[in-house]
């Protein structure tokens, strides 16, 4: 449970709604990361962009990206 609750994604605007919609979309609701990081646009767009580069970048395969994601989620305690 994190200890800020993140934005209300029907208050997102601009970049970060689209961004949220697409996760819903895909995950069927919005990554509580990035409702989080939203409480802070300048802060979104960093970490959006920290993992843009790191798709073009080619240098880790989706399957690989696929499970980091989940065990820096288990380390986090956060259900993935």
């Amino acid at each position: 449970m994190a200890r800020f609750d993140g934005i209300d994604p029907a208050t997102a605007t601009g970049e970060i709604a689209a961004i949220l919609r697409a996760q819903t979309a895909r995950w069927g609701a919005p990554l509580e990361n990035h409702r989080l990081y939203a409480r802070r646009p300048t802060v979104f767009r960093g970490v959006r962009a920290m993992w843009t580069g790191l798709d073009a970048s080619g240098l880790l395969e989706p399957p690989l990206v696929a499970l980091l994601n989940r065990r820096v989620a288990i380390l986090n305690n956060c259900e993935f």
